[in-house]
């Protein structure tokens, strides 16, 4: 009778009428202590909780009233590595609404919940046994299958970046004593080592240089450099992980560029601070939920602590690129410019895991992202600002005389020709050349000048329109005819489509008309381009403007010439 009620309750919990009748009589209160109390299970378990989300969603009770048992206790349910599918549901979709609504849930929800605990649901071994769950049992209505692991894989996501939200939008207290131990020990990694006893036992003013080499900007106080949010204490969070996690990695870093010139050592606290912002901005961290956005990176579900390790492979890319731009403090921001592209890129790939990530970024050197940009820069999208449109139309004129000459030349070399007979059979072979001089044609034993010539192709050649020959669609694609009188003609069909394109369009220049052969589009475009490509060199990482700079204002007097008497 409880289960078949329950049933009913989780079912009407939705109407907005019932559930400020059922609230008013205490009925969250209820619910809430069947849960804390642990006694359900199973189905009375799930409906249980349904009717409590249900009714919470109203948003007739605050969820801040929410007591910390009751938080314990659906933790409880994440928490179990064998938890049936649809009570898993439920108690995600809860947790969602606590760090969504109440600000203050957040601390309670992160010592309760980890996301290494949460990974652990989403590794099924039978994944076909959990869609039949996740058919049996639906949190709400009757959504598909698949938005339903997908809205549990969201819940992952919103528990794991809400966390990172608070950190990134704590500021670091100088005062804080606590807060400062964390800088002192990644001084103490980098240069005093594990057994070095002398090194807790230095004045503040010896750590300048220390901090000058970790590559702070605040060399007296390096604490000043997390007051800013974003990214706050989030980026001291990455920096410790760095140091003590991959210890190895981070002393490299360090002392790697330390033993730089000045000039061109890349300040590891600087890098550090500015890529957890960088990542932040290109993850969304801190912003609404974007109900239409469809990016999911299913990296990160692959580790227990996937922040803190892709952090780690994006420092280490910083450093790389840094090496190979030879760049100086003045190039700063160009570099951050350039490993946002690699990030961005990468991201855009899809990577499954972070070892995938790992190798995507090996090729995307700043070697190759040049030359992505160079190739992007030359497509067609990019041709359509006013500059680039006139440049081309510029240059156009030019490459058409190339090409016109080419084929001309060409003309005047000859090409071998075979006669088409009335039978349909090749009866031999006659040869055709231009005069040097562009005036004659010299065929056969022909001497005389053609005159009043035009070119007809295809169904328009005199020896193309019997029946016989119109068949042989192959011969018609390569047919040509010289109109030079009006009872003779000269009949042409080409040995293959490359001389049937040099032959019209010489035929065309010769009589001052257009040269429109595919081959001679495909000359065209590959030859601009190239000659494009070439004057735009010298442009390379510099934004062309849309519109010219506007002309400077006359001068009030022009006696400023010198006066060579």
């Amino acid at each position: 009778a409880r289960l078949e009620a329950l049933k009913e309750l989780a079912k009407l919990s939705a109407d907005p009428t019932f559930a400020t009748e059922f609230i008013s009589m205490e009925g969250i209160g209820t619910l809430a202590r069947l849960v804390e109390s642990g006694t359900h299970f199973g189905e009375m378990l799930a409906f249980t909780l349904t009717a409590f989300l249900e009714l919470m969603d109203h948003g007739i009770v605050s969820w801040d009233l929410i007591s910390l048992s009751f938080i314990k206790q659906i933790a409880s349910y994440v928490n179990q590595p064998m938890v049936d599918v649809s009570i898993l549901q439920r108690s995600l979709a809860i947790l969602e609404s606590m760090v969504l609504n109440s600000h203050s849930l957040y601390h309670r929800v992160a010592q309760e919940i980890t996301v290494g605990q949460l990974i652990g649901h989403l590794q099924v071994t039978d994944p076909e046994l959990l869609i039949c769950h996740l058919s049996q049992h639906v949190i709400r209505g009757n959504r598909p299958i698949k938005a339903e692991m997908a809205h549990q894989l969201y819940v992952l996501q919103v528990l794991t970046f809400n966390l990172l939200e608070e950190r990134m939008m704590t500021k670091m207290d100088p005062s804080d004593q606590a807060q400062r131990d964390i800088i002192f020990e990644l001084r103490r990694i980098a240069f005093d080592g594990e057994n070095d006893p002398s090194g807790t036992e230095k004045r503040k003013a010896m750590y300048t240089k220390d901090y000058k080499m970790l590559g702070f900007t605040n060399h007296v106080n390096p604490a000043m450099d997390f007051t800013q949010t974003p990214p706050g204490m989030l980026a001291l969070d990455n920096m410790l992980y760095l140091a003590k996690l991959h210890q190895d990695t981070y002393i490299r870093i360090v002392l790697e560029n330390s033993s730089r010139e000045d000039k061109h050592e890349c300040p590891f606290g600087r890098c550090a601070i500015e890529l957890t912002r960088m990542l932040c901005e290109i993850l969304q961290v801190g912003e609404l939920p974007n109900e239409g956005c469809n990016d999911y990176h299913p990296m990160f579900f692959t580790h227990d602590r996937a922040w803190e390790e892709f952090f780690c492979v994006c420092i280490q890319l910083l450093n790389k690129t840094w090496k190979e731009m030879r760049a100086t403090a003045e190039d700063f921001n160009k570099v951050m410019q350039v490993v946002r592209e690699q990030i961005t890129r990468t991201l855009a790939m899809k990577p499954s895991s972070l070892d995938q990530l790992k190798g995507k970024l090996r090729g995307l050197s700043y070697s190759e992202i040049l030359r992505l940009r160079q190739s992007e820069r030359m497509s067609q999208d990019d041709f359509q600002s006013p500059p680039i449109i006139e440049l081309r139309e510029r240059i156009q004129p030019e490459i058409l005389e190339l090409i016109k000459q080419q084929r001309l030349n060409r003309l005047c070399e000859g090409s071998c020709f075979r006669k088409l007979g009335n039978r349909r059979r090749q009866e031999k072979f006659w040869f055709c050349r231009l005069s040097l001089n562009h005036k004659v044609l010299h065929y056969g034993d022909l001497d005389e000048s053609p005159q009043g010539e035009s070119v007809v192709t295809g169904k328009d050649c005199p020896h193309m329109k019997e029946k016989s020959a119109l068949k042989q669609n192959k011969v018609l694609e390569q047919a040509f005819s010289i109109l030079y009188d009006p009872d003779e003609n000269l009949n042409f069909v080409a040995p293959n489509k490359y001389e049937y394109c040099i032959w019209t369009d010489g035929l065309c220049a010769l009589l001052g008309r257009e040269m429109g052969s595919d081959l001679t589009r495909s000359d065209l475009d590959t030859l601009i381009s190239m000659e494009m490509k070439l004057r735009l060199l010298d442009l390379e990482n510099i934004t062309i403007p849309e519109a010219p700079p506007p002309v400077p204002k006359e001068p009030s007097t022009y006696n400023f010439t010198y006066n060579y008497g």
